[in-house]
């Protein structure tokens, strides 16, 4: 039952990060809603970074998770994962201007503490 949800934890984070970068990168990008100056670049790089960080991030672990599942077990993934999750809520916390960002990886963090409370 475990890896099931982590499975969908991970597979969660994929599609938050496409979502996130298709929405707030692209979208605007193409419709030109934010003006040349140094502020919207950085609002572009700091939310592709933050949107294809988790997808990198959760297609690693997704590949991991279905190729050697005992890995997901062991304590060092474990704390990789949930500092992650905790670094990315710090990052949305800290310096985006909307919550979405930091509901959706709220319930990724949510979803990958129930999988490490479930024993296998």
């Amino acid at each position: 039952m475990q890896i099931v949800v982590l499975r969908i934890a991970y597979g969660w984070l994929v599609l938050i990060g496409l979502l996130h970068f298709t929405i707030d990168v692209i979208s605007q990008y193409l419709r030109g809603v934010r003006p040349s100056s140094p502020e919207t670049t950085l609002y572009y790089g700091l939310n592709s970074t933050f949107s294809l960080g988790q997808v990198s991030f959760g297609l690693l672990a997704l590949s991991m998770c279905w190729r050697r599942p005992a890995l997901a077990q062991q304590p060092v993934i474990k704390a990789i994962t949930i500092l992650a999750g905790i670094g990315w809520i710090l990052v949305a916390v800290g310096f985006m201007e909307y919550w979405e960002p930091l509901a959706m990886t709220g319930i990724f963090l949510a979803a990958i503490l129930v999988a490490y409370a479930l024993s296998d």
